[in-house]
């Protein structure tokens, strides 16, 4: 049964938890569908929402657990997300639909796109997702916030570096107003999830060459995770010709915060493109 939020969220009871999501725009062709990380919500697209929806039908969807920031749920992890957005998907007689994920949310992205099949996701799009295989002190700083006695300082430790030397009030108020609303229950399940999702698969890139369908697939970022990134990204995409990416200056991990009109740029001429593969 639908709701109406006092946040102008809708809400939909899906798999036993409270989905919340909100739609705009009412073009024709395939729905985006904007989906955040771990600890984020759709608060993150309102720089590129509206802009996305002057020539698209524009979901934004919240994860289970993250229209309450303190809500504690049962256990869940990428499968039980794509779940949750496949039952809506379902329920909102939405046929065609094209992921567009940030962050970690792209493990999630990925089960969708792979079990929903090209004809229900022809093109999916990532947006700063740590493309390398997982070094040593991304495990620390992961391993460290699923200890309840060292995760508020681990937190604040990956704050400072995601925030850098950019003084950008719309990244600042994501990571100490947003991101920071959530507690020790979602931030140790979400880099448990994350280490998980690294120790099985390798690798984003690894993951992605492993649809059983191949299409087309964007990555746009605004920060190199490290030297020899691009050259990373550019020898995959020379050898899976379905992979692209875009990369934005930036100071911060969160370009639809940053460079809003940029993003929403680079998206748009990805899905004019056909016939990638």
């Amino acid at each position: 049964m639908l709701k109406e939020e006092k946040s102008a969220m809708e809400s939909i009871i899906m798999n036993g938890c409270e989905i919340t999501y909100d739609i705009h725009g009412n073009a024709e062709g395939p729905v985006l569908l904007l989906l955040s990380g771990w600890c984020q919500d759709h608060r993150l697209f309102d720089p590129v929402v509206h802009l996305l929806a002057e020539q698209h039908k524009v979901v934004r969807m919240n994860w289970r657990g993250h229209t309450d920031p303190l809500s504690r749920l049962e256990d869940f992890g990428a499968k039980d997300q794509a779940d949750d957005v496949i039952a809506v998907l379902n329920a909102l007689d939405i046929e065609q639909v094209i992921p567009i994920s940030t962050s970690h949310g792209g493990w999630a992205n990925m089960e969708i796109t792979d079990r929903l099949g090209t004809d229900r996701v022809p093109q999916s799009v990532v947006i700063d997702w740590i493309m390398t295989e997982a070094g040593k002190e991304f495990i620390k700083d992961l391993q460290d916030m699923q200890n309840p006695e060292q995760w508020f300082s681990g937190r604040q430790n990956i704050f400072n570096h995601w925030q850098g030397v950019s003084t950008n009030r719309a990244v600042k108020n994501h990571l100490n107003k947003e991101m920071a609303s959530f507690g020790y229950d979602m931030w140790e399940r979400s880099c448990r999830v994350i280490e998980e999702s690294y120790q099985k698969w390798g690798s984003p890139l690894k993951r992605m060459a492993a649809l059983k369908e191949k299409r087309p697939i964007v990555h746009i970022y605004s920060q190199a995770a490290e030297d020899g990134y691009e050259e990373l990204q550019s020898r995959f995409a020379e050898q899976n010709t379905w992979f692209d990416f875009k990369m934005i200056p930036g100071e911060t991990h969160f370009p639809t915060l940053e460079s809003p009109e940029k993003v929403v740029e680079h998206i748009k001429e990805y899905l004019s493109i056909s016939n990638l593969i």
